[in-house]
């Protein structure tokens, strides 16, 4: 497993997404997912899966401390005593006494951006929450963000065909995670035909391909869901390789 460093914190640059995860599936791949070697999993209030990702955690026998774990919460959530309330819950169904990173999980109207990020700042001052972020945010609203708290994320939807020049610069000049959900398109890499013979010159899956794109960019993770053994295996299966500068042109054009 590869690391991206951010603000001093090491944070393996391959997680698992959940979403749309749920029940004994959900349990099951995530101590699959664990055992198979991921150390970073991610899921939400919104997924309704909690307990089922915390169940999955401790299934695996992995030492907490190994693992990278975030969860977000809801901008029907953003009020201070709401936001205290629901991780509070959040830490209850994950059977853990921290997360690593807690986001906000979309921009939100009508309570203050400082109010919410206030309410996550107390939880880390408690050390309920070790590192605070955002999801789905535009630069200038990321900037806002930064006047109330250290900003460690921002998880949006990137992959080859979605540029994302402006965050990923950001990103490296702010020194914060860019996580990237639905990194393959929803499964539409992989009858790339560009990704495809970028795949093929390493052994490897158009799927692959992808990955590795994301995850050789400086401050970049990415959180595939997964739950057959075989795409998980093959989620995982891209630290042997690396593409070269012209693969990386070539497929960041994708998206330009």
């Amino acid at each position: 497993m590869d690391y991206q460093t951010i603000k001093g914190e090491k944070v393996p640059s391959l997680g698992l997404g959940t979403y749309r995860l749920t029940g004994g599936a959900c349990v099951r791949t995530v101590g699959r997912a664990l055992s198979m070697g991921y150390r970073h999993v991610d899921t939400a209030q919104m997924y309704g899966n909690e307990a089922e990702v915390g169940r999955g955690v401790e299934d695996a026998g992995v030492d907490r401390e190994e693992i990278f774990l975030t969860t977000k919460v809801w901008p029907s959530d953003f009020a201070r005593d709401r936001v205290i309330r629901k991780t509070g819950e959040s830490l209850k169904k994950l059977r853990t006494e921290y997360v690593d990173l807690l986001l906000m999980h979309w921009p939100g109207d009508g309570v203050p951006l400082g109010e919410t990020l206030g309410a996550m700042r107390e939880l880390q001052e408690e050390g309920s929450v070790l590192h605070v972020g955002v999801s789905n945010f535009s630069p200038s609203l990321v900037e806002e963000a930064a006047e109330h708290a250290e900003i460690f994320c921002n998880q949006v939807q990137y992959h080859p065909y979605r540029s994302q020049d402006a965050l990923l610069q950001q990103a490296q000049e702010m020194d914060y995670l860019l996580t990237a959900y639905t990194p393959l398109s929803r499964g539409g890499v992989q009858q790339d035909k560009t990704l495809r013979e970028i795949g093929e010159a390493h052994n490897k899956t158009a799927t692959q391909a992808a990955l590795r794109w994301l995850l050789q960019q400086d401050k970049v993770c990415a959180i595939p869901k997964a739950t057959g053994e075989e795409h998980l295996k093959e989620n995982l299966d891209v630290f042997d390789f690396e593409l070269s500068d012209e693969e990386m042109d070539r497929t960041f054009s994708l998206g330009r």
